[in-house]
């Protein structure tokens, strides 16, 4: 796990809500607190949907970030800064996959639960916290350290400034 603040805020909020910064992955939670406080719970409901729209739609058990950015930027835009908001983003299973091939080849793929990506904005600052969920205890930790590392280039790839806590 590492912790990062954001020295951007203005370039990391136009990537997150406005732009595809994190299109690319799955949302576990998010919550907003402005006049009210707004919790989503990613999980997709299945019987939401038809099942020929679930045989079409491709879905995984988490939302994108794509398909909910757009309800969440309606939640914060605005004269006023939201108090806080906190947004738990994870890889989906076949990026997940395809990071554990690359970074850890030994270890098989169902033995991480998750990766993770927590984003949180209160008392006027980002930060960005990493995560692993691992089934089972593990004393390698290899997994961590290479999730930790890859979220930081990552970060710096996108010219996103910050430091770490």
């Amino acid at each position: 796990m590492v912790a990062l603040k954001i020295e951007e805020q203005k370039a990391f909020t136009a990537g997150l809500f406005v732009g595809a910064l994190f299109d690319g992955f799955l949302v576990r939670e998010a919550n907003i607190v402005t006049y009210n406080s707004f919790m989503i719970d990613g999980r997709i409901r299945p019987e939401y949907y038809s099942k020929e729209e679930l045989e079409e739609g491709g879905f995984e058990e988490y939302s994108t970030w794509s398909a909910v950015k757009p309800f969440c930027f309606s939640l914060i835009k605005g004269k006023r800064l939201p108090e806080s908001f906190k947004i738990v983003f994870l890889l989906s299973p076949s990026a997940k996959e395809r990071f554990m091939a690359v970074h850890v080849p030994g270890m098989a793929p169902d033995a991480a639960g998750g990766l993770y990506l927590n984003v949180q904005y209160d008392k006027q600052e980002i930060t960005c916290v990493t995560g692993t969920a691992l089934v089972g205890f593990l004393l390698d930790r290899t997994l961590e350290q290479e999730w930790d590392e890859s979220v930081k280039k990552w970060l710096k790839k996108e010219g996103i400034a910050f430091l770490p806590l």
